[in-house]
């Protein structure tokens, strides 16, 4: 081991061993140090490409820069900044991703009262922004399309595909998408007679903005659930829903968001069933008659097993005698 590499091991933190072996850099190390100093946290934004670029060196040279203070290569290194950086303000990560509702050291009823005000606040207040006008119209529309396409990435895949095979059950041909490609795929083939929706909490994922706006594109009618009316998503779509989440609790994968999200999307569901009465009955009572073998032979067995357990037990009656 070298000496640089000893030192650089006993030295705290990464930006102290960067201070510490500044006397043995080359310039072109020394332009990676300014950089780093200036910018700690840049190693968890940029790739050891672009942080190269941004130096004015070579991925090379800033692999033998992270060696130099003591680390194997470009990966170690980054996870030493980010483990740096939570050493640092554990708190202010803790406010960031958890929210200023939860204490690290809240006792578990106080948790638990807080989040129930938190899921039934979001509830109430989803429920107070539907226009139920517009979902009967929602509703409408997708009872009748020739194909509904759902899109949702990342948590939103889940209420996609929850919808998806709900409405597929009662005769609705849908199919969700949770990647791009896939999802740009069918997008393109829609129509006038189709309808998309895209799910999105924050409005601003990417992936189902393009693949929407192309749904869009292609004439289907679209719509899209998040819960800002000024994102992107809201702002492409033909019409909106808006659903709530609370302010302060579970950045930035709000569970609550999510419940109010399926709020929405269980009374669309219901909705739709009402108006394709008849379909719905048919295809529901299809569906369960196809499956209740599994069902059945579930009943059977346990069935089974307890007339198996009371013909091996005693005859209790003759031991009486």
């Amino acid at each position: 081991m070298t000496a640089q590499a000893t030192t650089a091991e006993h030295t705290s933190g990464v930006l102290g061993r960067i201070q510490a072996n500044l006397p043995q850099m080359s310039t072109a190390m020394a332009k990676i140090a300014a950089l780093l100093l200036e910018n700690p946290t840049a190693p968890l934004e940029l790739s050891i490409t672009e942080l190269a670029e941004n130096a004015g060196t070579s991925a090379a040279t800033v692999t033998r820069f992270c060696r130099l203070i003591g680390y194997a290569g470009y990966v170690p290194f980054r996870v030493a900044v980010a483990a740096d950086l939570g050493r640092g303000d554990a708190q202010a990560s803790w406010r960031e991703d958890i929210g200023r509702s939860f204490n690290p050291d809240d006792p578990p009823n106080e948790v638990m009262r807080t989040l129930l005000n938190a899921h039934s606040m979001s509830l109430q207040t989803t429920a107070g922004l539907v226009d139920l006008i517009q979902i009967g119209r929602i509703a409408q529309a997708i009872s009748v399309c020739r194909h509904l396409d759902i899109y949702g990435v990342g948590g939103s895949a889940l209420m996609a595909s929850e919808m998806q095979a709900r409405l597929y059950r009662i005769g609705i041909n849908t199919h969700f998408w949770a990647e791009v490609h896939g999802g740009l795929t069918s997008a393109a083939v829609q129509s006038g007679e189709s309808v998309a929706i895209g799910i999105s909490n924050t409005g601003r994922t990417e992936e189902t903005i393009q693949m929407l706006s192309q749904a869009k594109s292609s004439g289907a009618y679209t719509i899209a659930l998040t819960n800002s009316a000024d994102s992107p998503l809201a702002r492409i779509a033909d019409e909106h829903i808006v659903t709530a989440s609370p302010e302060h609790y579970l950045q930035p994968d709000d569970l609550s968001a999510k419940h109010s999200q399926l709020f929405v999307l269980d009374l669309l569901y219901l909705l739709i069933a009402q108006l394709n009465f008849s379909r719905t009955a048919t295809k529901l009572a299809a569906s369960a008659i196809a499956v209740s073998p599994h069902r059945r032979a579930v009943r059977a067995s346990r069935t089974g097993a307890i007339v198996s357990s009371m013909r091996a037990a005693p005859n209790l009656k003759g031991s009486e005698k």
